[in-house]
């Protein structure tokens, strides 16, 4: 086409102004135009690319499959971007490859068809870019580093929060600690002054009384000062072996004896001690049917459990009262219950009647040191047994003793 030839300015003085490679082939892939931008891209001289295949421009490894793309874009006519989304390149006279970006535009004059590709060589734009992704790199490198130190710090410094709060845990318990125990020795020695105090006043009184009664007629009087003094002395005895029993319970240097017995002579003995503490009118209802209970189990605790609740059933219970025991054996659970018509326990105390030292508000004028229970309770808990109550003030109370035993 005349437009195109050697000696035509028109091509020429068009495309010398662009700063963009141009490059038209005919319909057989043939260069038959370029501006001078794209001889410096590609490293031609002034027309000698005119008359070459355009796979002179194109890496031979994209030349069979170049082939097809370009026959489908003449027929389709429309213009669009090379590579749609992938890299391309092409091949310099020197055989270096680089990267390029092309626009591609159909057109036809004269009934011949062309094709124009606008050609830009982004070698630095892609050094540049490769420069970033490496920069990115290093820079996401050092951003995890950063975390992952900064994750490890977080670690540390959660570790030491843990630490100083189980510190300050320990501390708060351990003053806390400190505190019980405080008011727990304030309470014991206010106990002890008390409960010491009274027994021994009785038994001064009653050794002086009974040391005025000479005569052989005023036996009855001695004898009956003399028995006032036992039950002091009982009482005291009592009393330091419940401190020696917590004592025992704290380190841990209880022994427990098991050993086969009849139940019958537990509960005898319990009641026969038990009936010399009856008030005026008060009586014990024996329990149905267990002379044929032999179990296994520590005789000394079941004696002390039994012990120290009915004394208290008698205890806090008024004259010409009645006081149950009631025994039931199931699926090798013993279950003793004891009930009375005694004083109750105030609904709002009910729930520190097994801690050490706590009296309710109503039986503060009776003797007594508030630990009998919390030692009932140490014992069952660790022989596998328990206790439990129900109860209503003024109407009486009910205990209920479960411990695990076989009936031999």
């Amino acid at each position: 086409m005349k437009v195109f030839e050697k000696q035509s300015n028109i091509f020429r003085l068009l495309s010398e102004g662009v700063s963009e490679g141009i490059v038209v082939v005919n319909e057989d892939q043939v260069i038959v135009a370029c501006n001078g931008s794209a001889n410096e891209i590609f490293g031609y001289e002034t027309d000698e690319l005119i008359g070459k295949p355009l796979n002179i421009l194109i890496p031979r490894e994209h030349h069979k499959e170049h082939k097809g793309h370009f026959e489908g874009f003449v027929r389709n006519k429309e213009k669009r971007s090379m590579g749609n989304g992938r890299d391309i390149h092409g091949v310099r006279k020197d055989g270096t490859k680089f990267p390029v970006e092309a626009g591609l535009n159909p057109f036809s004059i004269y009934g011949n068809n062309y094709v124009m590709a606008l050609v830009i060589d982004i070698s630095f734009r892609k050094e540049q870019e490769r420069q970033i992704r490496e920069l990115n790199a290093r820079l996401e490198e050092r951003i995890e580093e950063r975390t992952e130190k900064l994750h490890s710090t977080i670690e540390e410094l959660k570790e030491e929060v843990k630490l100083r709060m189980e510190a300050e845990a320990k501390a708060k318990e351990a003053l806390e600690k400190e505190r019980d125990l405080n008011e727990l020795k304030t309470k014991f020695l206010s106990l002890v002054s008390h409960e010491f105090k009274t027994p021994l006043s009785g038994i001064l009184t009653s050794a002086t009384l009974a040391g005025k009664y000479t005569q052989t007629e005023q036996q009855e009087k001695r004898e009956k000062h003399l028995g006032t003094i036992k039950n002091k002395v009982k009482y005291l005895n009592n009393i330091l072996n419940d401190f020696l029993s917590i004592e025992r319970l704290e380190t841990g240097k209880v022994c427990y004896k098991y050993s086969s017995f009849p139940l019958s002579k537990v509960i005898n003995e319990v009641i026969y001690n038990a009936n010399m503490l009856l008030k005026d009118g008060q009586r014990i209802n024996y329990p149905k049917d267990i002379d044929g209970y032999v179990i296994e189990f520590d005789e000394k605790i079941l004696e002390l459990v039994l012990s120290n609740l009915i004394n208290n059933a008698i205890k806090y219970s008024g004259e010409h009262t009645t006081i149950d025991l009631e025994v039931g054996f199931e699926d090798n659970i013993l279950t003793f219950t004891i009930i009375d018509q005694g004083i109750g326990i105030p609904e709002k105390e009910q729930g520190f009647i097994f801690k050490r030292y706590f009296r309710a508000e109503n039986a503060l004028l009776d003797q007594g040191t508030g630990i009998g229970l919390n030692i009932v309770k140490t014992h069952l808990e660790n022989l596998g047994g328990s206790i439990i109550f129900k109860s209503e003030e003024n109407q009486g109370s009910t205990f209920t003793v479960t411990i695990p035993t076989t009936n031999t």
